[in-house]
């Protein structure tokens, strides 16, 4: 089963990717009546990382068929155990609220040390005048 957990990973990250056939190919995998059954089984330990690659997929990628395939997938896991998926989605979208916080508290520490590098930067004389 370990195995199979790694190619389910290395595949929805394939997905995730912006190469189209490569991305067709791995998600088209999850139609296929074992793969379904395997993740059935095993939802509780596949949803919570593939999910990321998922919602990205759904948010952002730039084909339709791949997008289209994207929301089969997560309709599919949506439909296995809607609870485990609503948790899980919660996390993420935690995950991400917590992520923007940092990046906006990053910028805004990079723009302090920018105003203070400034105000203590000798000023320069131009030898060009």
């Amino acid at each position: 089963m370990l195995i199979f957990h790694d190619h389910c990973i290395q595949l929805f990250h394939d997905g995730d990717l912006n190469i189209l056939q490569v991305a067709e190919r791995s998600l088209f995998l999850w139609n296929n009546e074992y793969v379904v059954n395997l993740v059935a089984q095993h939802r509780h330990q596949l949803l919570p990382i593939v999910l990321p690659a998922l919602e990205e997929n759904t948010a952002n990628h730039w084909n339709p068929a791949v997008h289209g395939l994207t929301m089969n997938v997560r309709k599919m896991f949506q439909e296995l155990d809607e609870q485990l998926y609503d948790e899980c989605k919660r996390r993420y979208d935690d995950d991400q609220q917590q992520m923007r916080a940092m990046l906006e508290a990053r910028d805004k520490k990079w723009a302090v040390l920018q105003q203070v590098a400034v105000a203590r930067a000798p000023r320069c004389v131009s030898f060009y005048k």
